[in-house]
């Protein structure tokens, strides 16, 4: 009796090792299981209408850089509307969310929206005094920057922003975290 041999599952890129030995779908369970604080990337983009359009973008990848000057970091997928936007503005935002706020989280994440403007339309912001961006009520921290350096780095620009100004609206709220692929409550 002749067995057959059963066909192989269809290969995909993601389980294919880089020429380093380690696939897409390797690297990114191992950083997984790093838990990183939630922020909302923001900027106003001038040239978007009379009167513009603010732009929103959820982020897991931001961290403080430098105390002396004060500069943060953030990492945008090339070529993202916020990566295209940063690139042109000089001048953007970052709100700290609170865990109270995964629906704001949720929302900016979204792939393929056509426009932020209905997802900023009833959401509580001001505008920041030195970016004009929104900065989220109810956050933990909110700063506003200034892109120093722009970095390519495989598949992201890394985004190196001074720090012009700092809010501080919220302090007892608890931090909105992302682990295993969950936003998550510390505790």
């Amino acid at each position: 009796m002749l067995q057959k041999t059963p066909a192989p599952p269809p290969v995909s890129d993601l389980a294919v090792p880089h020429a380093e030995g380690v696939s897409n779908d390797e690297f990114r369970a191992a950083m997984s299981r790093l838990a990183a604080g939630v922020v909302l990337v923001t900027a106003h983009d001038p040239d978007d209408g009379p009167r513009g359009e603010d732009v929103g973008m959820t982020a897991t990848a931001f961290l403080s850089v430098s105390l002396d000057p004060p500069l943060v970091m953030v990492s945008l997928r090339n070529g993202s509307r916020m990566d295209d936007l940063l690139a042109e503005v000089p001048v953007w935002a970052v709100s700290v969310l609170a865990e109270s706020q995964r629906h704001v989280a949720g929302r900016f994440a979204m792939k393929g929206r056509v426009s932020d403007r209905l997802l900023f339309a009833d959401l509580p912001y001001t505008r920041g005094e030195v970016s004009g961006a929104p900065l989220m009520g109810g956050a933990l921290a909110t700063l506003e920057c200034r892109t120093e350096n722009r970095v390519v780095a495989g598949d992201h620009t890394l985004v190196i922003g001074r720090v012009l100004a700092v809010g501080l609206p919220s302090a007892e709220a608890e931090p909105l975290t992302y682990f295993r692929g969950k936003y998550r409550h510390l505790g």
